[in-house]
């Protein structure tokens, strides 16, 4: 059975709701105080805590927030409980993260029906992460070792061909293959940058002084880092003809190097999954304060599902055709995004194109006059 933490300066109160706890079935641990509560939930790790706000040492706000600071507590259910009925003092501990509400006195009707709705919210919340922490192994699986098994093994086979029939090759079938090595060595690099990049993106999330410098550093010309980083995913895919710009330039709250990975990403994507002759379009606009940048493509699409699921190294519909790339394109256009107070809004119809925009803080320039691809 589940194990139930009782946090409560009132001993009557305490044991009489442990012991009705107990002949439920649960496991219950008493606290007289939020001190010793907080101590006892990190020793013993209880499926739901149960406290009261008013004590003398260490209140229920403080408790909770206590346990919320903590990674080994944070996700515990939370039910404060209070003699106080103003709504004041219930909206402050949902504020500070209790997951439910107890006003004393309550019956144990009402008692059980709180602790069983928070166990099943619990239980739901597991399977869910569990369910896409598989996902996210299987994703791993058939994309990551892909990825770099196949660029390598193009360049292991190239030189190996030079190397063993080096005196009959001609100078133009040595262009050729060191061409396709190339290629090859920069796809495996872009693997493991996007990889590495990732990494470092969720490292930055979790830092507060490294994110503040990150979002202290801006992009002035938009419009030239754009045009710069598309045209070259377009000549990369040999699809000079099918891009097409339409752009006003603005600033952006971004660092350059990231704002131009950003669109690299973008056009990338647009570009591999599109084919010849589809165009890529690239356009931008300000609007209140906000730089808007989309690309949108005529290609394979997605559905409404796979679009809103977009995360790191999960590919769709990989067994029905040979997509390049590890799934962490459009994951990182997101995480970069929302580090600097930005966001990304997906468009897609399966068979038709996709559409993304990126919202980031920013202004216009005083030049607004668009951009337009001859």
């Amino acid at each position: 059975m589940p194990s139930i933490l009782v946090i409560d300066d009132e001993e009557l109160f305490r044991e009489s709701t442990a012991m009705a706890l107990r002949r439920r079935g649960f496991d219950t641990l008493e606290a007289g105080n939020g001190r010793i509560g907080a101590d006892l939930a990190r020793q013993h790790l209880p499926d739901l805590v149960l406290c009261d706000v008013n004590m003398e040492q260490m209140n229920g706000y403080q408790t909770l927030e206590s346990l919320r600071r903590d990674p080994a507590t944070s996700a515990i259910p939370f039910i404060l409980m209070t003699g106080m009925g103003d709504t004041a003092a219930m909206r402050k501990g949902m504020d500070l993260g209790a997951d439910d509400y107890l006003p004393k006195p309550f019956t144990a009707a009402q008692l059980f029906g709180a602790i069983d709705a928070r166990l099943r919210q619990r239980d739901v919340l597991r399977q869910n992460a569990e369910k896409k922490l598989e996902e996210l192994r299987a994703s791993l699986t058939l994309a990551l070792p892909h990825e770099m098994v196949t660029p390598l093994n193009g360049i292991f086979g190239l030189a190996q061909v030079m190397t063993t029939d080096a005196a009959s090759l001609g100078p133009e079938e040595v262009m050729e293959f060191g061409q396709n090595i190339l290629a090859s060595a920069e796809r495996l690099q872009h693997t493991v940058q996007n990889f590495l990049l990732y990494g470092q993106l969720e490292i930055l999330a979790s830092d507060p002084s490294s994110l503040s410098q990150l979002r202290g550093r801006k992009i002035d010309r938009c419009c030239d880092a754009i045009t710069s980083s598309v045209r070259r995913q377009a000549e990369i895919a040999q699809r000079a003809a099918d891009l097409h710009l339409d752009l006003v330039d603005g600033r952006v709250e971004m660092a350059p190097d990231m704002f131009s990975r950003l669109m690299e990403e973008l056009a990338g994507n647009a570009f591999k999954f599109s084919r010849p002759g589809q165009p890529v379009r690239v356009s931008s606009a300000v609007e209140a304060g906000r730089f808007q940048i989309t690309v949108e493509d005529e290609g394979i699409g997605m559905t409404a599902e796979q679009a809103a699921n977009v995360s790191a190294y999960r590919q769709f519909n990989r067994g029905l055709q040979e997509q390049q790339g590890s799934g962490l394109g459009l994951a990182i256009v997101k995480r970069l995004a929302e580090l600097h107070g930005g966001n990304v809004k997906i468009l897609s119809t399966l068979g038709k194109g996709t559409r993304v925009t990126v919202t980031l803080p920013g202004e216009g320039t005083p030049t607004q006059a668009p951009t337009l691809q001859p």
